[in-house]
């Protein structure tokens, strides 16, 4: 489905469905819609964002198009502040709807969760510009939890709404000791790839671990484990590799595997998971399923023109990209209208 339906006549009264019910209150509490003028109410301001987010249309050519189509009385200017004021408002907006993708699930048993970002760039940048960090449940590939970050915002699971018993799974970025903490104290489990010259790890009796002299042991085929303890950094921010193992604020008890690829490369592997509840080659396994993540961020990309952002620095930025990432939160409603919302494909508030 073209996100850019979603703000059309057709879609437009479902997609309302999937707005928190209090959306109106949320605009006038987060300074978006604070007084109406030519906006008739929260859901005219919402129109007029996506429809700017979504097309190529100038400030001006969406107030045009939203004085013909009878929906709101602004000019381009205005409606440059109205962009500008909203960003609060999308943010919690996105929560809402992405909060309810993580209610569906069954709490009797353990789901898992991919989690990776992905980077933004207009045209002419020389580097980083925005970075979207992004959960995704991996049988359907929907995003569940995105942040919005500029450059400086790095990759940490710490970042993601964990819930308990749930199985998250991260590339080599992911692999660091406080994040993998904030995971298990939020009593969720890890499965990470690692990179041994990132991470501190050690033996059983709080000795140091050196995972490269181990990977003679991994086999051309098959895989190695070994259980490890997660020294946890202090709270006082250190450089990394510099501090005692004594002064550790934590120590998080984890199994660590290689397994080599057909290149010859080792693969290090860190899981929380305990041995009881799967064994190495089952984590290993299961970690080949965050590439869907690939995936899903190859589909946003191609769903919401990503790869052709334009430069939007100003301050209209975060509005922008945030109406972006609304607009497929819900348009993946719309797209497979099922599940706990068939027949009718919509929900019913209370």
């Amino acid at each position: 489905m073209d996100t850019q339906q979603v703000f059309s006549d057709p879609f437009w009264p479902y997609l309302l469905a999937f707005l928190p019910p209090t959306y109106e209150e949320l605009a006038d509490q987060h300074h978006a819609l604070q007084r109406c003028r030519k906006v008739p109410n929260a859901a005219a301001l919402l129109r007029l964002i996506l429809a700017y987010a979504l097309t190529d249309l100038s400030l001006k050519d969406v107030a045009a198009w939203a004085s013909a189509g009878h929906i709101a009385e602004i000019s381009g200017p205005a409606l440059f502040y109205r962009i500008r004021d909203a960003e609060s408002w999308l943010s919690v907006l996105l929560a809402e709807v992405l909060t309810r993708e993580v209610c569906v699930s069954l709490p009797a048993q353990r789901q898992v969760r991919l989690v990776d970002a992905t980077v933004l760039t207009g045209p002419g940048a020389t580097g980083t510009e925005w970075r979207v960090h992004t959960m995704v449940e991996p049988r359907t590939g929907r995003f569940c939890a995105v942040e919005l970050t500029d450059a400086s915002g790095g990759e940490t699971f710490s970042r993601y709404p964990i819930q308990r018993d749930e199985i998250v799974l991260g590339d080599r970025g992911y692999a660091h000791a406080r994040g993998i903490a904030s995971v298990v104290n939020r009593h969720g489990q890890v499965v990470v790839r690692a990179n041994p010259q990132a991470i501190r790890l050690c033996r059983p009796d709080r000795t140091i671990f050196s995972v490269l002299e181990k990977a003679e042991a991994i086999p051309v085929t098959g895989e190695w484990a070994w259980d490890i303890l997660i020294p946890i950094p202090p709270d006082r921010p250190t450089r990394a590799h510099t501090w005692a193992l004594s002064k550790a604020s934590q120590w998080v008890p984890a199994r660590i595997g290689g397994i080599r690829a057909r290149s010859g490369e080792v693969i290090w592997v860190i899981t929380t998971l305990p041995e009881t509840e799967a064994t190495m080659k089952q984590c290993l396994a299961l970690y080949r399923t965050r590439w869907q993540v690939e995936l899903v961020f190859k589909r946003l990309k191609s769903l919401l023109n990503f790869d052709a952002l334009p430069s939007r620095q100003g301050p209209t930025a975060r509005s922008w990209i945030l109406g972006r990432l609304l607009a497929a939160a819900l348009a993946q409603h719309l797209v497979h209208p099922a599940g706990a919302f068939s027949p009718w494909g919509y929900p019913l508030w209370e």
